[in-house]
């Protein structure tokens, strides 16, 4: 499964990757080079980030292969020699990555993982080591402040039907659950990562049926162990009703009744409403599970106005993550033949040679401060946080489960100090250079101005 997934997808990069590796071959580049991939910027309201898309990432460098009929397309384009095309034809991952748990928290400008390997190599896994660990990253992140958002209630994926593509929700689902979601509606995500998943009914159930209390008599008989009935295709309180007379009917088979399902009106108000006449029937033990258009926004707002809900169900605003729909991730190269190398572009200035990160933790044990290090320097007193997870092109460990993520996530959340988790406006944690990466990227800046800009 892994050697047919590098295959596949050998051509899934952009074509420049490719002319590049033809001109690193050309010229006989084979020297090791390092590329960091780190965001340069926060999206408005986030104050960190949250490291996913690792695992998908290693598995594709360690079984990356061109197939024949790659190269065979490759040659069709006219734009490559034979010589080129056949060395494509050998070529294997063969350097080393260090990166970030999934699941650790981190933040702008501190690198998520670093690629070391010959040029060629190193340069060709850009494209997909961006594509895979931005949208994992992105997802896991919002989803995080969907869980903080929600104080301990329950949340589950409901985003497949409009993911932008069917990859994309199968790894929204898996990084929703990565940062604390119970599970997912997806049950392809269910089968290939083990999630728990969940499901109700949709309106058109309810209205192929000429009254709506016999959809729910009909769902409770099929499903006497799981029934969840979605009340509001009409009215909501007319379905709430409805829903006692089957929670009622159910009672007397010695079934429950697990949820009612809003799905629209005004959250706060309508709960409280069912939630009364759920608990004067005797019903208490049925919860409310709410849905569209959630996310952590509209989950804080509604919990404000003292809605009486015990789980939701999030879908689109999370799973194309709306109000940040891309980061701003960068894979760069930092260090040549030996020789560290940096970008210059206002706004885009990268950290030179290979890194290491380095948090501090106050008396609490709460997070106060990340150093980004020279990989060779040692930072007192800090943990560092860059694993080696990648040599000589092989995997070093099994990789961690997802539960194992899930835990570290939860592990690394609760290391957070709550102003950082503020859903607005948070603060900026403090990330500082070493003394010795402030140096080295000083000295490399003003060599760079005067050898390539003439600056004295």
């Amino acid at each position: 499964m892994e050697q047919s997934l590098g295959q596949r997808l050998a051509l899934l990069t952009d074509l420049y990757q490719l002319t590049m590796a033809a001109c690193y071959f050309e010229q006989g580049m084979e020297a090791e080079a390092t590329f960091s991939l780190f965001i340069r910027k926060y999206p408005a309201d986030r104050g960190y980030f949250v490291a996913a898309g690792l695992a998908e990432a290693l598995t594709y460098l360690e079984s990356l292969r061109f197939a024949e009929e790659d190269l065979a397309f490759l040659s069709s384009t006219g734009l490559f020699q034979t010589s080129f095309l056949d060395y494509l034809a050998r070529v294997r991952f063969t350097g080393e990555v260090h990166a970030l748990p999934e699941g650790t928290i981190f933040f702008k400008d501190e690198p998520i993982l670093e690629v070391s390997g010959p040029i060629l190599e190193a340069q060709l896994a850009e494209t997909f080591i961006i594509n895979a660990v931005s949208l994992q990253t992105m997802i896991a992140t919002k989803a995080s402040r969907a869980v903080y958002a929600a104080q301990g209630r329950p949340l589950i994926d409901f985003s497949l039907r409009r993911t932008q593509g069917t990859d994309a929700g199968l790894k929204v689902a898996r990084a929703s659950y990565l940062a604390g979601f119970l599970g997912t509606s997806n049950v392809l995500a269910g089968k290939l990562y083990g999630l728990p998943t969940f499901g109700t009914m949709a309106h058109s159930y309810i209205t192929s049926f000429t009254r709506e209390i016999d959809a729910f008599r009909v769902f409770a008989r099929v499903f006497p162990k799981t029934t969840t009935l979605l009340i509001d295709t009409y009215d909501n309180l007319a379905g709430a009703r409805n829903a006692v007379t089957v929670a009622k009917e159910m009672e007397a088979r010695g079934e429950r009744l697990r949820y009612v399902r809003l799905d629209s009106g005004d959250m706060a108000a309508i709960s409280r409403e069912v939630r009364r006449l759920l608990n004067d029937h005797g019903l208490n033990y049925v919860r409310i599970l709410a849905s569209g258009s959630f996310d952590e926004h509209k989950i804080a707002k509604v919990l404000g106005a003292g809605a009486e809900i015990d789980s939701f169900a999030v879908g689109t605003k999370m799973g194309v993550s709306a109000d940040a729909p891309y980061f701003d991730i960068a894979y760069k190269l930092v260090k040549y033949a030996e020789r560290p190398v940096m970008k210059l572009s206002t706004g885009k200035v990268t950290l030179v040679d290979k890194k290491q990160v380095f948090r501090h933790y106050d008396d609490k044990g709460k997070m106060q401060r990340d150093v980004i290090a020279l990989r060779n320097e040692d930072v007192a007193w800090a943990l560092p946080l860059l694993r080696p997870v990648m040599r000589r092109g092989q995997i070093v460990r099994p990789l961690p489960s997802l539960n194992d993520h899930r835990e570290h996530f939860q592990a690394q959340f609760a290391h957070l100090p709550e102003p950082y988790k503020a859903l607005e406006n948070p603060p900026v944690y403090p990330v500082e250079l070493s003394p010795g990466l402030q140096d080295l990227q000083s000295r490399v800046e003003c060599k760079l101005r005067q050898g390539e800009m003439g600056e004295s």
